[in-house]
């Protein structure tokens, strides 16, 4: 079986009849890319619709079109439709995590009302949708994704703002690492059950979980 080719127009060859001519000119018009550019254009097309218009109901044939490439080319990148979800949702998880370092980084030292309002948005951003995150509109998906969401995010916090919080200050609770994934999943559900609550109240929630006074001794850096 012949390896498909990166083109962005079938070969002219498929219609059985093509003149040569035709043929010559649908060579010319063809895009060749770089397979790894080719597979970012296609996971970052999906996105875009999976936020546009859902995960159920955008098909391989959208993705394809959106692109500009055939659908066996898209097929040619990823085996199925939920191997394009996944790396859709992996992708996401990963700007997350990116996210959390930056912040966290740039988080100003004492400021810790700044950084709880900061991990409000991220939590909201989890519910979802909105700013770029991805229509799941079916529940067992959701849940996967939001699993691997909430463990990426765990971990990271982890491995930064709770380890800078740690040498400086006794942590006061228990159980770190399940207790930020209770509260996190908490605080996502929360959220899309009234996504009307005000930040206040969630910080409120943070403050309380986390053992977190009011004062400046409770710097979290």
């Amino acid at each position: 079986m012949a390896t498909p080719r990166d083109a962005s127009t079938p070969d002219a060859a498929s219609s059985g009849t093509a003149a040569a001519g035709t043929a010559a000119a649908g060579t010319a018009g063809r895009t060749v890319k770089a397979p790894d550019e080719r597979r970012g254009e296609i996971v970052a097309a999906a996105r875009e619709l999976f936020a546009e218009q859902g995960i159920n109901k955008t098909s391989i044939s959208d993705v394809a079109a959106r692109v500009g490439v055939t659908r066996g080319l898209v097929y040619h990148y990823v085996a199925d439709k939920d191997s394009l979800v996944d790396a859709v949702l992996a992708e996401y998880i990963a700007e997350l995590v990116d996210g959390i370092r930056v912040w966290d980084a740039a988080r100003e030292t004492g400021n810790i009302e700044q950084a709880l309002t900061d991990c409000i948005a991220l939590f909201r951003s989890l519910a979802g949708p909105g700013g770029g995150v991805p229509r799941i509109d079916d529940t067992r998906l959701y849940h996967r994704f939001l699993d691997r969401a909430v463990e990426a995010v765990v971990d990271c916090f982890r491995s930064t703002t709770v380890e800078a919080y740690a040498r400086r200050h006794r942590i006061e609770i228990d159980n770190v690492y399940e207790t930020f994934s209770v509260l996190v999943y908490g605080l996502v559900g929360l959220i899309r059950a009234v996504p009307t609550i005000d930040d206040d109240r969630l910080v409120s929630i943070v403050r309380q979980t986390l053992r977190l006074g009011q004062g400046a001794g409770s710097d979290p850096r």
